[in-house]
């Protein structure tokens, strides 16, 4: 252990105690942030327009605060960016963290002095609690890979504006960006694959320890590692690599062909980040599920996932909250946002602590035939089919083929792109199918009451996904290709990509 570890080991005992107690207290530290919430928006013009000082308990405040998305959000937005001061929180926002999103276009979501110790000091802390549940500290000696957006930013009325990942380059603490990559002017490359180029040739040759980022594009990284290198692995290529930070997609459909890359198995740590704030972490190496944030200037709301589209749905604090249901999370938080949907299902798996799981998207589904599969139930199936029959996927994604042009019922079409295609096909997508059988009551009904037929696979070819993605303008790091679509988008585009017989 070297210098740097060595120093920052108490510091770490003492994140991952502060942990242990609030989570034990979950409840109890909702209760507080919220009373603190109430308390800084009373201050505001949003305060003032929804009685913030007559909220003295949560069931005033649902009564008070509709739930809303960023639609609804955008005039209060616009006034920011005006100028106005105290109008979703006190002061002016220190940034805009910059989103596209599919229904409302470019989205401004606020981060405030008060609310960026949630972004990054909770990044921060699941690293330390890493450290200290296993100790394994050694990735603060060496280098650590941060694949993000650009740190450049503009002015939005004279806000500083940009990728939430770019933003948060801006507040890396001096003892950490010597540890750093890759540098400054690299991270500003907007091409992503000359970008992913600079990367590379930044890090070989470096001690890198630990590397973050989302799976399919970090698997971009270490194919081209390898490629470059003239290596088997990228474990020969950075021997002290231990550790792999990710979040934003599941982890799972890509373990095998990422693990084959490295060369072994090595420890990983989920995040949850999103630009509305930190949601969640993984807290241990053994229990399943990350550990719901819920001492870090979020007020938590969830909705059971059947009402989500409802007018005026059931809306619960985290004590009402039971293990597996399906809820659309709602958040408030230190940055201004009141009753906001953020647009992800989300499961609890314990209670003690409070551990969620990420079930699917609110919008990212199949329910052409009223079977509302979700995301979830899609990547268990899928990996449980890879699994058993040993083979690894690249990626894929889902669409409902309501009126087949070959005629006959209609099906789920599975658009799957193979690291080498099964010899079996059919027996493949015949697995695959009984396991959605298992996973959704729904399509089982479907299924056996010949509404739908089993589930069709299109096989695609390689680097069908990033070649997808390129040609829709959104190759880079912070990207991916949703599990889901309840409509023929996605699956008209990939078209192009199929696998020719």
């Amino acid at each position: 252990m070297r210098l740097k570890s060595l120093l920052l080991r108490p510091f770490a005992r003492h994140i991952a105690r502060s942990i242990e107690r609030w989570s034990a207290d979950a409840v109890g530290a909702q209760e507080r942030i919220f009373q603190n919430l109430i308390k800084n928006g009373s201050r505001t013009a949003f305060g003032r327009e929804h009685g913030f000082d007559k909220i003295k308990s949560y069931d005033a405040f649902r009564a008070q605060v509709p739930l809303r998305d960023y639609e609804a959000l955008r005039p209060w937005i616009e006034r920011i960016k005006k100028g106005e001061k105290d109008v979703l929180w006190p002061g002016a926002p220190k940034y805009f963290a910059k989103t596209s999103g599919t229904t409302s276009g470019v989205k401004y979501i606020p981060l405030t002095r008060d609310s960026m110790p949630n972004h990054f000091g909770t990044a921060r802390n699941a690293l330390f609690n890493y450290y200290a549940r296993t100790g394994k500290g050694n990735f603060l000696d060496g280098k650590m890979i941060f694949l993000s957006g650009s740190p450049e930013l503009e002015e939005v009325g004279d806000i500083p504006t940009g990728r939430l990942s770019g933003i948060v380059n801006h507040e890396v603490p001096g003892w950490l960006r010597t540890n750093q990559l890759p540098s400054y002017q690299t991270n500003c490359i907007e091409e992503w694959e000359d970008k992913l180029e600079a990367i590379v040739n930044e890090t070989l040759g470096q001690d890198m320890r630990l590397i973050s980022g989302i799976p399919p594009w970090v698997q971009m990284y270490y194919e081209r590692l390898i490629e470059r290198s003239g290596k088997r692995t990228v474990k020969e290529i950075f021997p002290n690599f231990g550790v792999f930070v990710y979040g934003g997609v599941n982890f799972e459909p890509y373990r095998a062909s990422l693990e084959a890359l490295v060369g072994q198995r090595i420890d990983s740590v989920e995040t949850y980040p999103a630009s509305e704030g930190f949601i969640a972490f993984q807290d241990s190496q053994t229990e399943p599920g990350l550990l719901l944030n819920a001492n870090s200037g979020i007020f938590f709301e969830f909705v059971p996932g059947e009402e989500a589209f409802n007018e005026n749905p059931t809306r619960l604090s985290l004590r009402d909250v039971e293990l597996g249901v399906n809820y659309a999370l709602i958040i408030n938080n230190n940055a201004g946002l009141w009753g906001y949907e953020i647009g992800d299902m989300v499961q609890f798996v314990s209670k003690n602590p409070y551990r969620i799981i990420v079930s699917g998207r609110v919008k990212h589904f199949i329910s052409a035939f009223g079977e509302h599969v979700i995301g979830k139930e899609v990547d268990e199936a899928m990996l449980a089919t890879a699994n058993a029959l040993g083979v690894n996927i690249v990626e894929y994604t889902v669409a409902p083929q309501v009126a087949p042009p070959e005629g006959g019922l209609p099906y789920h079409e599975w658009f799957v792109e193979f690291e080498r295609q099964p010899e079996d096909l059919d027996r493949f997508a015949k697995m695959l199918d009984e396991q959605m059988v298992g996973q959704n009551i729904y399509y089982e009904d479907l299924i056996k009451g010949n509404i739908l037929r089993p589930l069709k696979i299109t096989p695609l070819q390689r680097d069908a996904f990033r070649n997808y993605m390129k040609t829709q303008g959104k190759l880079g790091g912070q990207n991916k290709v949703p599990r889901l679509s309840n409509d023929r988008k996605i699956a008209e585009a990939l078209g192009a990509f199929v696998l020719k017989k």
